[in-house]
């Protein structure tokens, strides 16, 4: 697939996803670097839906490390349980977090961060990273975005 997206310019959450998915899917397909596959997601992601802040946690000797993403600098490592990815990865389970400020333990990689999906990633039965998008805007996701950002994690192969 030629690297360039169609981004749409629709308010309608479904529409966008509907519109990416695909293109996100073709981007990846035959390439088996799971590196380059986390880069070119978080871009098309942050180009779709200019999310303050959108990318990877990969799970090394007992903790998430930064990998590939969209936004500002970030939190290098994370201990699990702690945060919202921390917690996601010790809980197995997509967290929606309306304000960050009133998650408990939350750690503050921007002060501008007010909302937070974070989705865990799996290679068979083991979780081997996280996706992690933050808004600067409050109660910013939703049931749509776990909907479709599931759907695209799961096209993810380690």
């Amino acid at each position: 697939m030629a690297e360039d997206l169609n981004i749409i310019s629709s308010t309608d959450k479904k529409d966008q996803y509907e519109s990416i998915l695909p293109q996100i899917e073709a981007l990846i397909s035959g390439e088996n670097d799971l590196i380059a596959n986390l880069a070119n997601i978080s871009a098309a992601l942050k180009e779709q839906f200019n999310w303050f802040w959108v990318g990877f946690y990969l799970v090394k000797e007992n903790e998430l490390v930064l990998g590939p993403f969209q936004g500002p600098v970030a939190c290098t490592r994370i201990q699990k349980g702690r945060g919202v990815c921390g917690t996601s990865w010790a809980k197995s389970e997509v967290l929606i977090v309306p304000d960050v400020e009133l998650f408990p333990g939350h750690i503050a990689c921007s002060s501008a961060s007010r909302s937070e999906i974070v989705l865990p990633v799996y290679h068979g039965k083991e979780i081997i990273g996280v996706l992690d998008v933050d808004s600067e805007y409050l109660s910013h996701f939703n049931n749509v975005d776990e909907f479709y950002l599931k759907k695209i994690v799961s096209l993810i192969h380690a």
